[in-house]
């Protein structure tokens, strides 16, 4: 297991954790195993956005006396709705279901408030008492750090800019990321949000061109604000890896699908459900596989696309034979680059803490095997001019 640290909250997550809505409903054994095989490869973050009383309990009992060593994601403002989770608003209601999650674990490392997608989420959060309890949580210790989950990049911009929050919940995949700014993924993927009679609409193609400049501009404000993201619908509802649903000439794998999310800036850790050991142990095989095994690149240039000439982090310009790690000095000069007077400390810092970043021979190697067409030699000089010590 590889582990990152969630922004600047000093919490170190595991790259791969758990969602755990597919254990819900489950009997406690199944929920056992499943967690008991997370634990086993490393896996120390769980995200329980289930409000039920039972699925809590249940993963409860199974990490015993591990709780204190897993990192748990409890979401506020998820309510029960006939044994459904549902969003909800009113405090009676909010507290009610949260008191549970606090009795069920002690207290809760991060507590996300759960779905600021849309104008009206914000207002009914941060313009009403729902912050004000959560900030008041945080306060008397029963919840350690603030975060929120969202779908829209727009709304969530907004609420990393009250700088309350120290985390962000996303959804993160490479159709996702590609989708214009004006598609709600809800459209794309079936959710218990929606009724069952709802018309789940395909995937158009004539819409992917390249990341959609807000989802791009979020990744690297969270960079900036060192507010980490934990994702969630990296397989895009499995439409992503289904051979009949893929919007691309074939499908990912799960493999590619988390390669990509733990790619993007600020992301700590990838969050995919699972309902059972096996699935858990399939995941792992992440850590075994070879850069080709993780190659993404095919699905972004499949289509009509505007990534010539912008780095995507995939690294087959690696590797580099000067030692540079590429990539990353990509992540730092974007970052960079959106407001060059007004560059955080922590972007100098990680930037200057890259083993070798200034050393480029300018030999051409990298740009020979970029698929995309990034100046990278031109760009790894504008890095040290723009990131060198002050």
């Amino acid at each position: 297991m590889e582990y990152r640290e969630l922004g600047k909250t000093g919490l170190k997550t595991s790259v791969i954790g758990l969602g755990g809505e597919h254990i819900d409903f489950k009997p406690y054994q199944q929920v056992k195993t499943t967690i008991d095989m997370a634990l086993d490869h490393g896996v120390n973050i769980i995200d329980i956005c289930m409000p039920g009383t039972e699925i809590r309990e249940n993963i409860a009992k199974a990490l015993g006396s591990k709780r204190d060593s897993v990192i748990i994601q409890g979401h506020v403002c998820s309510s029960d709705i006939n044994r459904q989770y549902d969003i909800c608003r009113d405090m009676p209601t909010v507290k009610k279901y949260f008191e549970g999650l606090l009795r069920a674990f002690g207290y809760i490392d991060i507590g996300v408030i759960l779905m600021i997608d849309t104008e009206q989420d914000y207002k009914d959060v941060f313009e009403t008492e729902v912050i004000t309890y959560v900030e008041h949580l945080k306060k008397q210790g029963d919840i350690k750090h603030i975060g929120f989950s969202s779908h829209h990049p727009e709304t969530s911009m907004k609420a990393i800019n009250t700088g309350i929050p120290e985390m962000l919940m996303f959804s993160i995949n490479p159709a996702f990321d590609m989708l214009p700014g004006n598609e709600y993924i809800f459209d794309y993927i079936g959710t218990e949000f929606q009724q069952a009679s709802d018309t789940v609409h395909k995937f158009d193609l004539e819409k992917f061109r390249g990341v959609e400049p807000k989802r791009a501009e979020l990744y690297k404000l969270c960079s900036k604000k060192q507010v980490g993201i934990t994702v969630m619908k990296p397989f895009g509802g499995g439409k992503l890896i289904s051979p009949q649903l893929t919007p691309f000439k074939k499908p990912m794998t799960p493999i590619q699908c988390l390669h990509y999310a733990l790619s993007r800036p600020a992301v700590s850790s990838v969050l995919p459900g699972c309902k059972e050991p096996d699935e858990v142990k399939d995941l792992m095989r992440y850590f075994e596989a070879d850069e080709a095994e993780k190659d993404y690149t095919w699905a972004l240039s499949a289509e009509r696309n505007d990534f010539i000439g912008n780095c995507v982090y995939c690294s087959h310009c690696q590797p580099c034979p000067a030692g540079i790690d590429i990539a990353n000095v990509h992540k730092y000069l974007d970052i960079a680059r959106t407001d060059t007077d007004n560059i955080p400390d922590s972007i100098y810092t990680q930037y200057q803490t890259l083993p070798k970043r200034s050393e480029c021979t300018a030999c051409g190697h990298c740009e020979g095997r970029c698929p995309f067409g990034v100046p990278i030699i031109s760009n790894i000089a504008e890095a040290e001019e723009l990131l060198q010590a002050k």
